[in-house]
């Protein structure tokens, strides 16, 4: 690919995620969701739980987009120095949506969506910055089998023999240990974000960098196409082996987990490179290039008015509830009402970013 060539597909993959985050993330009703639309209870994997990986896939992608030109040009202090702002812009505005709107620091949840992310992207960013790419997949090979070692080997404190139960894992251990009260709400004794379970999703981001560089390297775009493909089958046929004995599991990030969604997530990328940059199939992407290219602010944007209009009430509850009853329930099933309501809340998101996207607003930190 040209230097100077931006990977439209990748903005393309980013908007589909984000998009999707905002679609399972506001139901019209917890009570009423199809499936594919839920996460697991805890073991397994549904459409659901590949956003977050596929998330962090992208970010990885981005790393090699945004700092191949400096590995040969040349690594400065400011190289780093915009790593470690982007990383506390990142973790702050996480921190912000857990605030908002009570502000309350004595329980604000620590860990979070944006604060995983903002830590993947610094420790990947660093990784990339300083060390090769064969170093890099074996830096991966040794979080994923020390992860499995310490979560089925190593005794949990207070409790006991190791397990992989929610609350008294060795991650949950660690979390209650450290961050106690300030953990998920519902929950408050684990953190489907934790501490320990970050360790493994920063492999899914140098997984990420890793597939970046075959664009680089490799020059023909239907090689480039069939390598994605190969790899990303490899990858889920070891997730898919992994997990008969170290189960596919999100709330862990389980070492079986970062294979399995990574292997999708390449070959996800690689269909939409395909259509999009090879093949010029784009008329069913704009939209989504619009989420793509504000991916950040609309993440943003959509958790903070959410959560305003969530408070703001009416008769014998919020705003959206109102909506909700009286716009959908009241003509639809409620499993069809809950979806269509988070499909109006995406499309008009999606009409937000068109317009920015018209006039050239692109928020980037």
């Amino acid at each position: 690919m040209n230097n100077n060539q931006r990977l439209e597909s990748l903005d393309v993959f980013r908007g589909i995620t984000v998009a999707a985050m905002i679609l399972v993330n506001n139901p019209g009703s917890w009570s009423h969701m199809y499936s594919p639309l839920a996460h697991a209870p805890w073991n397994g994997c549904t459409p659901t739980d590949l956003i977050f990986p596929f998330f962090l896939f992208i970010v990885g992608v981005s790393i090699h987009f945004a700092y191949k030109d400096k590995i040969t040009s040349g690594i400065t202090q400011e190289v780093f120095l915009k790593v470690v702002r982007r990383t506390l812009i990142i973790f702050s505005l996480g921190i912000f949506l857990s605030l908002f709107p009570k502000f309350d620091f004595s329980v604000v949840r620590i860990p979070g969506v944006l604060q995983r992310i903002s830590l993947v992207f610094f420790f990947s960013s660093i990784l990339y910055l300083t060390t090769t790419w064969l170093t890099q997949i074996r830096v991966v090979a040794l979080i994923l089998v020390a992860y499995y070692l310490l979560l089925n080997f190593v005794p949990v404190p207070g409790i006991g023999a190791p397990n992989l139960e929610p609350e008294t894992n060795l991650g949950a251990w660690l979390d209650s240990t450290l961050l106690s009260g300030h953990l998920w709400g519902q929950s408050k004794t684990w953190d489907p974000e934790g501490l320990l379970s970050t360790l493994p999703a920063i492999a899914t981001g140098i997984i990420g960098m890793l597939t970046g560089r075959l664009f680089t390297e490799v020059k023909e775009p239907s090689t480039r196409v069939s390598w994605m493909f190969f790899i990303g089958a490899i990858l889920i046929f070891l997730g898919l082996g992994w997990g008969l004995f170290f189960p596919i599991n999100k709330s862990l990030w389980t070492s079986s987990y970062v294979l399995y969604t990574a292997g999708i997530a390449i070959q996800f990328l690689a269909a939409c490179h395909w259509l999009i940059d090879v093949q010029g199939v784009k008329s069913w992407s704009k939209p989504f290039t619009f989420y793509g290219m504000n991916a950040l602010f609309v993440f943003v944007a959509s958790g903070l008015l959410v959560k305003t209009l969530s408070r703001i009430k009416v008769g014998e509850g919020s705003v959206l509830t109102y909506i909700y009853k009286n716009g959908f329930e009241s003509w639809l099933t409620p499993i069809n009402a809950s979806l269509l309501y988070a499909l109006c809340l995406v499309i008009i998101f999606g009409l937000a970013l068109w317009w920015m996207y018209r006039r050239k607003i692109f928020v980037k930190i």
